[in-house]
C-alpha cells in the first residue's frame, strides 16, 4: 500500500469513528444549530434537492442513477423520491451507523455503500454524483483523491453537484464554529473548490452562491436566483462534468 492510500485509510478510520459516535446525536443538533435562520433541517435538504432537478432539467441530463456522496442520516431520501422518483439511489457513507439509522428512518427500494478507502462502485456507473455538505469534513489534503474518485465512478458527460457552506458568510461561519457535529470541519471557498475539480479532470466547473435570506426574509427569496453571482450567500453550488 503506497503513502496516498495509508494515508486515506487512516483518515477515513478518523471519519468513521467520529460520525459512528455523532450519528445518533446528528439530527437533534443540526436542528439546534440551523434554528437561527428560522427552517429546519428538512427545509435545507429539500432547497438542495429541488435546485438539484431544476439544474438537470434546465439541460436536460439523464439522472437514472444518482450517487449521494455522504447520505449521512438520509436526509436528502424523502425529497430524492419526491423529485426522482424514476431514478436508481444509492446512498454512500463512512458511518456504517449512519446507514442503519437512514435505513431505518426511511425503508425502501435505495440501494447503500459504505465507502473505506475508496468508493466500491464500477468505473462510469453514475449519470449524477450529489454531495452536501461533506467536504468540508474531509482533510483538504485530500480532496483531490475523493475527487478523482467521484470522476471515476460517473458516466462520460455526467455531472458533479456539490453544495457546501461559504466561508465568506459571517453567519455560516458562526454557526460551523458552534456546531458540535463540525468540531473538526475545514471550510473551503467556492474557488478553490472548483480548482480542486478542474486539477482533477473535471470539465466546465461552475460556483454559484445560494441562500441569502432567513424565514424572517423569506418573501426576498423569489430574487435569490438573480444573486448567484454574489459571493455572500450561506451556501455554495459547484456544478462540473466529466467529459466524453
Amino acid at each position: 500500500m503506497n503513502k496516498t492510500n495509508r494515508d486515506v485509510r487512516s483518515k477515513h478510520n478518523q471519519m468513521k469513528a467520529e460520525f459512528d459516535l455523532l450519528a445518533d446525536e446528528y439530527r437533534g443538533q443540526h436542528k439546534e444549530n440551523v434554528a437561527i435562520t428560522g427552517e429546519s433541517p428538512e427545509f435545507f435538504s429539500e432547497y438542495k434537492i429541488a435546485d438539484l432537478a431544476e439544474i438537470l432539467n434546465n439541460v436536460n441530463l439523464p439522472s437514472s442513477k444518482i450517487l449521494d456522496f455522504g447520505s449521512g442520516i438520509g436526509n436528502s431520501l424523502p425529497y430524492f423520491r419526491k423529485y426522482f422518483p424514476d431514478s436508481e439511489i444509492c446512498c454512500a457513507d463512512v458511518s456504517s451507523r449512519s446507514i442503519e439509522i437512514a435505513q431505518s428512518r426511511f425503508p425502501g427500494k435505495e440501494s447503500y455503500i459504505l465507502i473505506k478507502n475508496t468508493i466500491p462502485l464500477p468505473s462510469d456507473s453514475q449519470d449524477v454524483v450529489f454531495s452536501a455538505c461533506v467536504f468540508h469534513h474531509i482533510p483538504h489534503e485530500e480532496h483531490s483523491y475523493w475527487l478523482n474518485e467521484l470522476r471515476r465512478i460517473t458516466k462520460p458527460g455526467g455531472v458533479l453537484v456539490i453544495y457546501e457552506h461559504n466561508p465568506l458568510n459571517p453567519l455560516t461561519v458562526h454557526a460551523v464554529n458552534n456546531c458540535p457535529l463540525d468540531v473538526n470541519a475545514k471550510l473551503i471557498f467556492g474557488r478553490s473548490m472548483r480548482q480542486r475539480a478542474m486539477c482533477a479532470g473535471w470539465e466546465d466547473g461552475r460556483v454559484d452562491y445560494k441562500l441569502f435570506f432567513p424565514a424572517l426574509l423569506s418573501s426576498f427569496r423569489p430574487i435569490e436566483r438573480y444573486l448567484q453571482w454574489l459571493c455572500l450567500g450561506a451556501q455554495y453550488r459547484m456544478v462540473t462534468r466529466k467529459g466524453f
